[in-house]
Order: C-alpha cells, then structure tokens, then sequence
C-alpha cells in the first residue's frame, strides 16, 4: 500500500457542501496528532493545505507511532500518512513527488544502483540511503568529537587525581611497609600487596562509575523523551563502552599504584620509619 507522510492543517470542523458528502479516504495520523487533538480510530476529520481551506474530509483509519528519527526531533513535526492518489489530488500536483525510496535487492550495491539510475534519465537525482544519513548526521558528528574532547580532558583529570590519591594512600602506609621490611618482608611482596590494594581500590571505583553512568544515562532518556515527547533514545551505554571504561579504570589505578609503591619500597626502612635521613 502506497502512501506518504505531509504536514497539513487538520480540525473537526467539516465544510458545509451543496451536494452529497463524497466518501471520506483513509488516513493514518501520528500518536501525537491523536492526542493533541482527542482522535480516535474512525473518526472523520476535515484537511487542508491551509486552515482557512479544510475542503477535503478523511476518517483516521490509524494511529502510528513514527520511527524516532535524531534529524527531526527538534522540529517537532506532527505528520499524517495519505495514499499517494488522495495526497496527488489534495496537493493539485498529480504525477509529481518531491523524494521516494526505492528499496534494492539484497547483494545489490546501492551506491552502484544509484548510479545506474543517475544515468538513465534526467530530472532527477538518486543517492545511497548511507550518503543522506552522512548528510544529515553532520550535526550529530560535532557533538560526537565534542564529548570525545570532553572524554579526553576528564581521563587525562582522573589519572592525575587517581595518581595523587595513590601517593597520598601510600604515605599513609610508610610506616606499615617499614615494618614489614624491617620483620624480613622482600620489597617484591611489599610492591605486590600495595599493588593489589590499588587495584581492588581502582575495581570498586569502576563499580561506582558503571551505577553512576547508568543513574546518568536512564535519567538524560527519561528527561529528553519526555521533554520532545519521543522513544528516540538520547543515551546508551553499550558493552563495549563498559569494557573499555572498567580496562582503563583498572589499568589507570594499576599504573598510580606502581609508580606509588615503587616510590615507597625503594625508600630505606628507617627512613620509613622517621629515623633516618632520605
């Protein structure tokens, strides 16, 4: 079943006619048209490409949900879906459309499709679906090297602050490591045991970072879809993401505590102990 998608003017109001009232076309409107306006399934409405011009009647045959789409969700445009011989004869333009989709078989290329159908005819032009996504999506690419800008400073801050935590935890523990330097304790299981501390600090800190990012991230959905009234999810946190977040928490607190503990057992145990001179 063919049919397209316009913006049009609709109300309740239906014109007043001198002679019998032609048979109202099926169409189908968007969730948020039906509830902007209190439609139901079967009820007859009056269009129009103006308001002051509602000349034509239809009766909602559907109520559909549009695909979220991340192009349009600022414009907040409501549409409704017409068959193309209803949509031709309201626009007074029969045999003429703006853009169609052409769907090809699969193991077809669309960019070689496009050029076949690019070189067969004038008076139009045909591109890969992938090629207008790219275009359309520019916007998006911006904000994208944004937050991998802001991603960058905010790891290149917690290493630093992880490394000083680190020293500062160290510190606290020099008279702990000269102790058991001074009871016969090799630097290597000294080394070991604080490495194993930072580790299991740098392991519970990925916990509390994956609660946090999920917190963040279901609260940004339920706000911006709440707010342009929409299923388009605004925040996803995926496998990957996770993997990567936890390696670079962990490996970042494994190299703070190396660097910490490698300072602190190479330090002679008396001066751990405040009784020498570094």
């Amino acid at each position: 079943m063919l049919h397209t998608a316009i913006l049009l003017s609709i109300s309740f109001a239906v014109p007043q006619q001198s002679g019998p009232a032609p048979r109202p076309e099926p169409i189908a409107i968007e969730r948020r048209v039906a509830e902007r306006l209190g439609l139901r399934v079967g009820d007859t409405v009056s269009v129009g490409l103006e308001v002051n011009r509602l000349e034509a009647r239809a009766v909602v045959a559907a109520i559909y949900e549009p695909t979220a789409d991340p192009s349009a969700v600022a414009r907040r445009d409501l549409t409704a879906r017409f068959h193309l011989p209803y949509l031709a004869r309201l626009l007074g333009a029969p045999d003429r459309v703006d853009r169609f989709a052409i769907a090809v078989d699969s193991g077809v290329e669309p960019a070689v499709a496009a050029g076949v159908l690019n070189r067969a005819a004038f008076g139009f032009r045909a591109f890969p679906s992938r090629e207008i996504a790219s275009e359309s999506s520019e916007t998006f690419r911006v904000v994208d090297r944004f937050h991998r800008a802001i991603g960058v400073i905010s790891v290149v801050a917690s290493a630093i602050f992880l490394l000083c935590i680190m020293l500062l935890k160290v510190e606290e523990r020099r008279v702990d490591a000269a102790v058991m330097r001074l009871t016969g304790i090799s630097r290597r299981t000294v080394f070991l045991a604080l490495l194993i501390e930072a580790v299991l600090i740098a392991t519970v800190g990925s916990v509390m970072g994956v609660a946090l990012a999920e917190a963040a991230s279901a609260t940004t959905n339920a706000y911006y879809q709440r707010f342009f009234d929409t299923t388009l999810v605004f925040s996803i946190i995926t496998s990957g993401i996770l993997r990567f977040s936890v390696a670079l928490s962990i490996g970042l607190g494994l190299l703070a505590g190396a660097l910490a503990a490698r300072r602190l057992v190479k330090t002679a145990p008396m001066v751990l102990w405040g009784r020498g001179a570094e």
